[in-house]
């Protein structure tokens, strides 16, 4: 996220402690995206090999969970409008809606548990327009994509596209390559 964002995810400072830490938020990702929001901590714990203590010193709340999880994914979707930005502005718009769809699938099975009137829930979506946008308009400046589509329209278009499950990756890849031709210029 952006420096001075209000909203980020506070790692301890220790350097093993910092590793239990960014254990348990990939197995969290893992156990939420499979199981929901009704994953087991203690397989989230077993998962990331820590005991209970150690997650519930980090997380003492379920809800403490799912937002740092949901912060997580929001800070790579800005990491990785920043590592895409050299890119072409075609490929570069395309690898991060691809990343992207990686966040919807950890949104989904958290989205009934996350404040959505919250002011961390408002601040992680204008950090999406913010980090999205611009790729977008470089690529449509690019001529790459059509004129009459907004961010809003392309993050509906995908979201709807991903609210459905898939039969595996790449029937996944398969429908947004449909859908990204969609944007294309003509």
């Amino acid at each position: 996220m952006s420096a001075e964002s209000p909203v980020a995810v506070r790692r301890p400072q220790r350097a093993d402690a910092r590793r239990n830490f960014d254990a348990l938020l990939s197995a969290a990702r893992e156990a939420f995206a499979e199981h929901g929001t009704e994953a087991s901590l203690e397989d989230i714990a077993r998962r990331a090999g820590v005991g209970i203590g150690t997650l519930y010193r980090n997380f003492p709340t379920r809800q403490d969970l799912f937002e740092t999880v949901y912060i997580g994914e929001i800070e790579q979707l800005c990491r990785t409008a920043d590592e895409v930005a050299g890119l072409p502005p075609w490929e570069a718009l395309v690898s991060w809606l691809h990343r992207f769809v990686a966040y919807t699938a950890t949104k989904r099975a958290i989205y009934e548990a996350l404040n959505r009137d919250s002011a961390m829930f408002r601040h992680c979506r204008s950090e999406i327009y913010r980090v999205g946008e611009p790729l977008l308009a470089r690529a449509q400046q690019a001529g790459s994509v059509r004129t009459d589509v907004t961010f809003d329209d392309t993050l509906r278009m995908i979201s709807g596209l991903t609210a459905g499950g898939f039969v595996d990756g790449a029937q996944r890849d398969r429908v947004l390559g449909v859908a990204l031709d969609g944007l294309r210029s003509r």
